[in-house]
């Protein structure tokens, strides 16, 4: 409960913020990740690496993915100025066919959704 409280107090202060023409700035490395040709089983775990190029304090406040194949792990922590973060997605490669999913990131930026996407292929067991 005194975290959700404290969180509040922190994005009300971030609106105050954003007023004073003071913003998040989110910019990301890439926002596709290719995982090319990946055997079935092997590690499914990416990473979005992005910079805060604004100057508040950037905050995520959800990061979901198209599917439930694809679970993604934002951060908890607020991103200050010039900083970096990253965003952790893990892909079931248990199933065989092609990559195609989205990742819906939502934060205080000025641009407060962005759409990541994965894709490749998972081969299955004697696949070349």
């Amino acid at each position: 409960m005194m975290k959700k409280t404290v969180l509040m107090l922190f994005v009300g202060l971030l609106s105050l913020g954003i007023y004073a023409q003071e913003t998040a700035k989110i910019e990301f490395k890439s926002e596709t990740i290719d995982y090319g040709e990946i055997e079935k089983g092997s590690d499914g775990v990416r990473v979005f690496e992005f910079t805060n190029t604004g100057s508040s304090p950037l905050v995520i406040s959800s990061v979901k993915s198209s599917c439930g194949c694809t679970i993604p792990k934002k951060p908890e922590e607020p991103i200050m100025p010039g900083k970096t973060g990253k965003i952790e997605v893990k892909y079931d490669t248990n199933r065989v066919g092609p990559i195609r999913k989205a990742i819906t990131v939502t934060s205080n930026a000025d641009t407060p959704t962005k759409v990541l996407k994965i894709k490749g292929n998972v081969n299955g067991p004697g696949a070349k």
